[in-house]
């Protein structure tokens, strides 16, 4: 399983709040560790990793979740709650 977290950065350079925030809870928890991959979704940039993923999986708000299996579709998660509790935990 891979996981990629995509996390927004702003037109002026910085962080999304919610994207700071998730960040902050994936720390605390100890959840950081399981997470692959992490890539910005820049509103400068159309094409950066972040921007891509958003409009392949018709996403249109950040920070999103991306969890991939071999021989599986990806699964989307927008909601971190949801994301730790289907994702994390099993």
């Amino acid at each position: 399983m891979k996981i990629t977290l995509v996390k927004k950065i702003l037109a002026d350079g910085s962080p999304c709040r919610k994207c700071v925030d998730v960040m902050a809870k994936l720390e605390q928890s100890g959840y950081i560790e399981r997470i692959d991959e992490i890539v910005a979704a820049d509103e400068t940039d159309l094409e950066s990793p972040g921007m891509k993923l958003a409009r392949e999986h018709n996403v249109d708000r950040a920070p999103f979740f991306v969890v991939q299996e071999a021989g599986m579709p990806a699964r989307v998660y927008t909601v971190y709650y949801q994301f730790v509790r289907e994702e994390l935990e099993p």
